[in-house]
């Protein structure tokens, strides 16, 4: 595994493989990582000659007071993690590198942005779009590698990868729980163990919401309730909305399409996100599979 803390220096590393016509992985990341990372890492590892992870904190993404500063970090196993799921090139700029002095240009992603999370971290999305806007110009990936957990994310850059016309497939991979259901964060992190308890009711509801919709329940109001009930133990729901998979727009009366039953909650002051898919099959919902600017 090589390490570059440049542009140029992962271009010029890059280059060759391009021109052998090598295909080119790539795996987004603010560090601090973990399993659901690894499966990322892996899946593109499997699927391309080579794999570049960035690990960049990414300023932009983070609004006023927010945990910018006190994002957990921890290079050398983080390190150790990428060297053992098959990486070949590990990207550490630092914030000089990718927002250089003067920088003014931004990515504004649009509808898609405005609901969910959108609604209560203003300006996130345009970070997050500006920066992986500038990842996919610097490496040129054949293929990048998203978690479902982000869902919100994942459509918001798969638009602008339509949008913009970048010649890279997106490939969502489903989100990776712990034995208790738990979907893993780097967040989690800031649980002590009253609060990563509670905030197992985040994966309960979600998880009972998806096995009545799995054993053919269809109506809204009774699967947000199944999913609500467990969070009767957070110290508050920021939101509970069942959406179209697509568009973001609530679904009201029966579930008639693909759809993700989304969920924002703080527990013991960590804001944590999870999400579950509501449709007959992972094809049907768009994850799992490579969605390149022509297919979304």
């Amino acid at each position: 595994m090589r390490v570059v803390r440049t542009i140029a220096d992962l271009r010029a590393l890059l280059r060759p493989l391009r021109d052998e016509g090598k295909r080119i992985g790539f795996v987004p990341t603010m560090g601090f990582l973990h399993e659901g990372h690894g499966a990322l890492i892996r899946q593109s590892a499997a699927r391309c000659d080579a794999t570049v992870v960035s690990i960049f904190v990414n300023p932009t993404q983070f609004g006023p007071g927010e945990d910018l500063t006190s994002y957990p970090r921890d290079l050398e196993r983080d390190q150790n993690l990428c060297l053992e799921a098959d990486t070949t090139v590990l990207f550490l700029p630092e914030v000089a590198e990718i927002y250089p002095t003067g920088f003014q240009t931004h990515v504004e992603p649009g509808r898609l942005a405005e609901p969910l999370c959108g609604r209560f971290r203003p300006g996130h999305f345009r970070g997050v779009a500006t920066v992986v806007a500038k990842l996919f110009n610097i490496v040129q990936p054949d293929l990048a590698f998203f978690g479902q957990k982000d869902f919100q994310q994942t459509v918001v850059i798969r638009r602008m990868a339509r949008d913009l016309n970048l010649p890279v497939d997106v490939v969502v991979v489903p989100t990776i729980r712990e034995a208790d259901g738990l979907a893993l964060s780097s967040r989690n992190t800031y649980l002590d163990e009253d609060a990563r308890r509670r905030a197992l009711g985040l994966s309960q509801g979600l998880l009972a919401a998806k096995a009545a919709f799995d054993a053919g329940e269809r109506q809204v109001t009774k699967l947000m309730d199944l999913a609500r009930g467990p969070l009767s133990g957070v110290d508050s729901i920021q939101y509970l909305e069942l959406v179209d998979v697509q568009a973001l727009e609530p679904l009201q009366g029966l579930v008639d399409r693909a759809a993700v039953l989304c969920v924002a909650a703080f527990v013991g002051g960590t804001r944590l996100i999870d999400n579950v898919v509501l449709a007959p099959s992972p094809v049907d919902a768009g994850l799992n599979t490579s969605l390149s600017p022509q297919s979304v």
